[in-house]
């Protein structure tokens, strides 16, 4: 489905990304796991080819195919869609609305209730206004279900959220996987990385271990988290 091959992407004179590689099967869950400015969200921002986010060396594969060279209008296209961590903003429309804005898109009321909502209580209020942070990105994931995408992005979707929340938000990733979808789950999280079939630990701009779910988020637990140095544990991990 998406395979990363030996991407670097340097901002200015700093190195962020240095030789991503990376596979992702079809239907499959991976989590890329690591604490905060390891590059993670630069990761997701270049796979999905936003501007400014062009990688110094590297090829994106999705479905056999370099797409590299593609807007980001010609990646969703393909399939490829991107949930940020902070939902962006919709003035002034319902949540039916929002759900429906994709021709073709899934019924609104079954997308609500895949991620926990009361399609009766959401689909006529107005997406940004009287909405909790885990109510809002439940909407955001129900927009996300309704376009049918190959492969959904998802960046740090647990971030400032309850756990009700949460637990609705884990349920829409399987549904994803379900629905014959790839997920490229990122977060800080070793329970939320939990839920992938493999976990890639990012470090440093590189990935420095990956496999076993447990394996890794235990690695990540005892000498990452908490790590106010990044980089620093890299020679460990490397060991």
């Amino acid at each position: 489905m998406l395979e990363l091959k030996d991407i670097h992407y340097n901002a200015g004179e700093k190195e962020i990304l240095r030789g991503i590689n990376l596979v992702i099967g079809e239907g499959e869950i991976h989590s890329i796991i690591g604490v905060n400015g390891t590059g993670k969200t630069t990761l997701a921002a270049i796979i999905m080819g936003l501007n400014g986010y062009s990688p110094d060396k590297g090829r994106i594969i999705f479905n056999g195919k370099n797409i590299i060279d593609l807007s980001i209008t010609e990646r969703a296209k393909l399939g490829i869609t991107l949930a940020w961590q902070i939902p962006a903003n919709f003035e002034g429309i319902t949540v039916r609305e929002y759900l429906s804005i994709k021709k073709n898109s899934a019924d609104p009321k079954k997308a609500l209730k895949l991620v926990g909502l009361n399609p009766d209580l959401y689909l006529d209020r107005v997406v940004d206004e009287n909405l909790s942070g885990g109510e809002r990105k439940r909407v955001e994931l129900a927009s996300v279900l309704s376009i049918k995408p190959k492969l959904v992005i998802l960046d740090e979707p647990d971030s400032g959220i309850d756990m009700a929340s949460i637990a609705a938000i884990k349920k829409m990733i399987r549904s994803f996987k379900k629905m014959g979808a790839s997920v490229l789950l990122i977060t800080h999280s070793e329970e939320m990385a939990k839920i992938g079939d493999s976990v890639a630990l990012l470090c440093n701009g590189k990935i420095v271990k990956e496999g076993n779910v447990k394996e890794v988020t235990e690695f990540f637990k005892r000498y990452c988290k908490g790590c106010t140095h990044v980089g620093e544990i890299e020679e460990e991990i490397l060991k």
